[in-house]
């Protein structure tokens, strides 16, 4: 008898061993799916757009003429409207995730709430793009501006921010919570001294993916009115009259790469399109570089947590 059921549990072991190998193998290979299209694309951009990477090309405003043609407009655009987007959303959407992990009250209001954030994450991006066009340039009258395209887009982030700030806090030890109240800590000095510097790193990942999204957007960013020809700069943020700082880039147009790279690939010339390549590969380490310190930041605090 002990025998029998020796070898069936020997079998049920066995049949399992075969199964997570065919899981691990099936997983691998999705994975390699993405990364292989990545590369082919990435390798794709390097070899059309490679030539047309120098310094030239970042100081040149768009032309008619494909040789002399820049994105100086647009990388600076988009780096002042990714500056709005993560000063808006960042801290408003950890501020919001803290509240409704840690203070609000649970009961019906409260479970709409979360079921609307979570909905939100979802919600394609035009919709955000035609919101803001109301809201935004038209009630707020903040216009065609870097300050509406900034909000659009932290709008679009700000339930990643949440929801990834709330698993952030969920995923911390429930021992720190209750040791902390046992010495005598307040809910502000758990939440200030404890819980939000522990989920820095998880809140860090949602930031990384809601900016990497952000940088990429086009549909948002034509409804409320981004230009596709811009020869000009915005207004420096720093002038030499007194309080020294200027907030007039704020109302000024823009255009940003992805919209740039639009109307590059709507003209039927080669050398445009090879512009176009040129912009996609600058545009993918733009953001390759932005995770890049997001993430060493996360490594750096996650190093410095001691449970």
């Amino acid at each position: 008898m002990q025998t029998t059921e020796l070898s069936q549990i020997r079998s049920v072991i066995s049949a399992n061993r075969r199964f997570d190998l065919l899981f691990a193998v099936a997983g691998f290979l999705a994975l390699m799916v993405g990364v292989l299209a990545f590369v082919a694309l990435f390798s794709e951009m390097v070899g059309n757009g490679i030539e047309r990477i120098n310094p030239d090309f970042f100081m040149n405003f768009p032309s008619r003429r494909a040789g002399n043609a820049g994105i100086l407009s647009a990388w600076v655009g988009s780096l002042l409207v990714m500056l709005v987007t993560a000063v808006s959303a960042i801290p408003l959407g950890i501020a919001a995730g803290v509240y409704l992990e840690e203070y609000a009250p649970k009961n019906i209001m409260t479970d709409l709430i979360e079921i609307n954030v979570t909905n939100l994450a979802g919600v394609p991006s035009i919709v955000y793009g035609l919101l803001a066009l109301g809201v935004f340039v038209y009630a707020f009258g903040f216009g065609q501006s870097i300050l509406s395209a900034g909000l659009t887009l932290g709008l679009l982030i700000l339930p990643v921010v949440i929801v990834s700030t709330r698993e952030a806090l969920r995923a911390i030890p429930v021992h720190i919570r209750e040791g902390a109240y046992g010495v005598g800590a307040t809910q502000w000095q758990v939440v200030s001294d404890h819980l939000v510097p522990y989920a820095t790193p998880g809140i860090m990942t949602g930031v990384i993916i809601g900016m990497s999204r952000a940088i990429g957007e086009t549909a948002p960013i034509i409804t409320i009115g981004a230009l596709t020809f811009i020869a000009f700069l915005p207004p420096a943020p720093i002038s030499d009259v007194a309080p020294f700082i200027s907030f007039e880039w704020l109302k000024s147009g823009f255009t940003v790469m992805p919209i740039q790279m639009f109307n590059w690939t709507s003209r039927p010339e080669e050398a445009f399109q090879q512009n176009a390549a040129a912009a996609g590969l600058i545009l993918v380490l733009m953001t390759l570089m932005m995770n890049g310190v997001a993430i060493w930041l996360r490594y750096r605090l996650r190093k410095s947590i001691s449970w």
